[in-house]
């Protein structure tokens, strides 16, 4: 078949490890190789373009799961566009969420530090008043953590 790309050189054509689209393909993202005679993993244009799909679709915030589910046509029926609104409107409540979790807890910083800089200017105490409230309050951090999973990573 033309232009057929081994492991390696369709990786870095879309900028991932060898690895990365090993997982893929284990995930069903991508569909399986084919293989050489000498049994090298055989991808097509097609599979270069899904991979950069895949990439796009994580830049823009989704994990693998949701991507996969989206997959099967890319949008070519009007269910499945229902199906992606549905996902980004899900997207976009969850980031509002957490946009208001992280002003929120914006705020309990910028009301430590001003206690800090009082303390600091001699107008409160001789200790710093931050590290007794910390030691002695419920948890200001953030409820859930903002890193992307090793799944979302690759």
């Amino acid at each position: 078949m033309p232009n057929e790309l081994k492991i390696g050189e369709l990786a870095s054509a879309a900028g991932v490890s060898p690895d990365t689209v090993r997982y893929y393909e284990r995930l069903k993202l991508l569909p399986r190789a084919g293989r050489s005679q000498a049994g090298y993993r055989l991808y097509t244009e097609q599979d270069l373009e899904l991979l950069r799909f895949i990439k796009q679709a994580q830049s823009l915030g989704l994990s693998l799961s949701e991507i996969k589910e989206i997959l099967p046509g890319r949008g070519a029926s009007f269910a499945e566009c229902r199906r992606v609104r549905d996902l980004l409107s899900s997207k976009i409540a969850q980031l509002d969420a957490k946009i208001a979790e992280m002003r929120s807890f914006r705020k309990t910083l910028a009301a430590y530090l001003r206690e800090c800089e009082e303390a600091l200017a001699g107008k409160r105490g001789s200790h710093c008043p931050v590290l007794f409230e910390i030691a002695h309050s419920p948890s200001t951090a953030p409820k859930k953590s903002f890193k992307k999973s090793k799944e979302d990573k690759l």
